[in-house]
């Protein structure tokens, strides 16, 4: 079995079930078998959160209004969240993929990385991954989709080919006739914001872009801009971190002014070279926000922290310090300042942010929904926009993250 592992080089599997939250409420109700289903918020202004692919077929996709979905399919079995369900399957998930190779790093709830580069005893690359979704489906009843490669990147990519229930390889040699011709949009990664910037260049498919002079990309994506380039030729150098879902990430930086101020201008200022720091440093790491937090710190030295959840990620410079300048304007007691400093929390890569929203997201948008009806009744009422939806405020982050790493860990220790 050795002989199929390369002597240089890693095995990575890619691992992602399939429209997770559908197939955890089948295989939790199995009359639900064969037919369509979407899991959504049962009132008026509810959205589809995941939807199976025999809903697919009709056209129905995540985000989709429900009663649009509705329209298109009547007999669609709508499933109202039960997240504590889905917890439990996602660590059943992972806790079994723990026991194939060690080298093991969720990406998501309902998606991870395995290093099985020194797992020849086992078999062969393919009949572990064969082994590892007949498992997990005679288990859990959940399909998987597997993806092969020498690398995350590659694996990731694979793993999309063949949905439900496919195992595929990419190889790096097959990537000119594979992915080349691609539109960039199509490429793990590259955002529409990213994407019509390149479009502006005239790259168009993930071949113009491994073709493109580093030099060019660079000055039109910054340091993302060679890293792009490197995945566009299949190069992907990031190990698999098992300790990467174990801590909440973040990227800040603060900094002591040359003396104490309180010249808003001058402390605007500021806040805008931070948050133009912070968003280099997330744009260098290829990863997104969706939280925001500042730290006031008077001549006194009281400290004031204070932050903003988002309903959707940013990385950009200007967004990062709309919201630092919005929390600056409401908790600065006008006070002389002697230290600012900016925040990104609850950083995710940002391939993974663009795929779904995240759990805690939709948990927080079914919770929203009795508020945002009331909202709606109260401007047609008066017929005019009278209240406004707005962003969540907070001073941590949140407690999803805080008990799925707490369940990360108890597996992990096993």
């Amino acid at each position: 079995m050795k002989s199929m592992y390369p002597k240089k080089g890693r095995v990575i599997l890619h691992i992602d079930a399939n429209a997770f939250f559908a197939s955890v409420e089948i295989a939790n109700n199995p009359s639900l078998r064969d037919k369509p289903v979407a899991v959504a918020g049962t009132k008026r202004r509810g959205i589809i959160l995941t939807c199976n692919y025999e809903a697919r077929k009709y056209g129905i996709y995540t985000t989709m209004p429900l009663w649009e979905a509705r329209k298109k399919c009547p007999e669609l079995a709508v499933c109202t969240p039960n997240f504590s369900l889905y917890r439990e399957a996602s660590l059943n998930l992972f806790t079994y993929l723990s026991t194939i190779s060690c080298l093991l790093e969720p990406a998501s709830i309902d998606e991870g990385y395995l290093d099985i580069t020194n797992c020849h005893e086992l078999g062969t690359p393919v009949e572990i991954a064969e082994r590892i979704r007949r498992d997990i489906l005679k288990k859990y009843n959940l399909p998987v989709s597997i993806g092969i490669a020498p690398n995350k990147f590659l694996a990731k990519t694979a793993s999309d080919f063949k949905k439900p229930l496919g195992i595929t390889i990419l190889r790096k040699r097959d990537v000119q006739k594979e992915l080349w011709p691609k539109t960039v949009h199509e490429m793990h990664g590259i955002g529409k914001k990213t994407a019509e910037k390149l479009h502006s260049m005239g790259i168009q498919t993930i071949g113009d872009l491994a073709r493109e002079e580093e030099r060019k990309l660079s000055a039109l994506l910054g340091v993302l801009g060679p890293q792009l380039k490197k995945r566009a030729n299949g190069i992907d150098e990031r190990p698999v971190d098992p300790d990467a879902a174990a801590t909440v990430k973040s990227i800040g930086n603060s900094t002591t002014l040359a003396f104490n101020s309180d010249d808003d201008e001058l402390l605007l200022n500021t806040l805008n070279s931070l948050s133009q720091t912070v968003s280099k440093r997330m744009q260098l790491r290829n990863t997104v926000t969706d939280d925001i937090q500042i730290t006031i710190r008077y001549a006194n030295f009281q400290t004031v922290t204070r932050s903003q959840q988002l309903m959707n990620p940013i990385e950009e410079k200007e967004d990062i310090f709309q919201v630092a300048s919005s929390l600056f304007d409401k908790h600065w007691s006008g006070s002389p300042v002697r230290l600012l400093g900016v925040t990104a929390l609850r950083v995710e890569e940002k391939e993974q942010s663009l795929k779904q929203l995240s759990l805690f997201t939709y948990e927080n948008e079914i919770q929203d929904e009795e508020i945002l009806d009331v909202v709606e009744d109260i401007n047609k009422e008066f017929d005019k926009p009278l209240l406004h939806r707005g962003v969540r405020h907070i001073q941590k982050s949140s407690s999803f993250e805080e008990n799925f790493n707490k369940k990360y860990g108890a597996w992990k220790k096993r």
